[in-house]
């Protein structure tokens, strides 16, 4: 099943955006819908004021040119066509989010104890070689989310969202398995690693909204996230059943 959760989810979040993007790029430019009605569908600039009417879902998008002269800016074939696409990625989202949440609350698995490990070493390289990688993919996250709010509009700056926290909590997981507090069992390390993207993206997200920046997230939320990082990751080690002391 974690394969199954993480392939489903990531697939449905990657489709989403894809979506979005496509069903933005579809629509008249956000920053003059007149002018881009007028070029596609009269051949030239507006010489007045066109009123635009868009819809997500079923993607849409219509030019009033006023006196009854209402035109089509989408086809309907491509309306048809991005409809299903949207319903058969919300399928697949929401089964991937149904078995990921479960995987929070399944079974522990087996313990990995902390026999013939450095503990010290082990927490060491966690709150260093992890710090490093969380700034690193905060970093790229920082591009990416321009890239979909700018082209995905509001759709796309909402899978934004849910594909980071997914993203930072599968991340922090990963490393948490590798350099994580011990001992300790798969499903402590699930919940360690969600547990601190989801706090993550909440403290890049309140310090950006604090200076005014939403909805587009700055460089400096990469080091602000690694120093959030190490010290979630410090708490946790002095919450362990076994402390290591810094």
């Amino acid at each position: 099943m974690r394969r199954q959760a993480g392939l489903l989810l990531g697939l449905g979040l990657v489709c989403g955006l894809g979506w979005a993007i496509a069903v933005s790029t579809s629509m008249p430019s956000w920053f003059d819908p007149s002018e881009a009605c007028a070029k596609k569908l009269h051949g030239g600039s507006p010489d007045h004021t066109i009123d635009v009417h868009t819809s997500w879902f079923p993607p849409s998008a219509s030019c009033d040119f006023g006196g009854g002269d209402v035109r089509q800016y989408m086809s309907t074939t491509r309306s048809t066509v991005l409809s299903v696409l949207g319903v058969l990625i919300l399928v697949v989202l929401v089964t991937g989010l149904v078995l990921t949440i479960k995987r929070l609350a399944g079974e522990p698995g087996p313990t990995r104890l902390a026999d013939g490990v450095d503990l010290r070493r082990r927490k060491r390289n966690q709150l260093t070689f992890g710090a490093l990688d969380v700034l690193i993919a905060v970093a790229v996250l920082v591009f990416f989310n321009a890239v979909a709010i700018v082209l995905g509009e509001i759709v796309g700056g909402v899978l934004f969202v849910v594909t980071t926290i997914a993203g930072l909590s599968a991340l922090c997981t990963a490393l948490d398995r590798h350099m994580g507090p011990l001992p300790s069992t798969a499903l402590e390390s699930r919940r360690r690693g969600t547990a601190t993207g989801a706090i993550l993206f909440g403290v890049i997200f309140t310090a950006t909204a604090v200076t005014g920046q939403l909805p587009f997230f700055r460089l400096w939320a990469a080091p602000l996230a690694a120093i959030t990082y190490a010290a979630v990751v410090h708490l946790q080690w002095s919450r362990q059943r076994d402390p290591v002391n810094a």
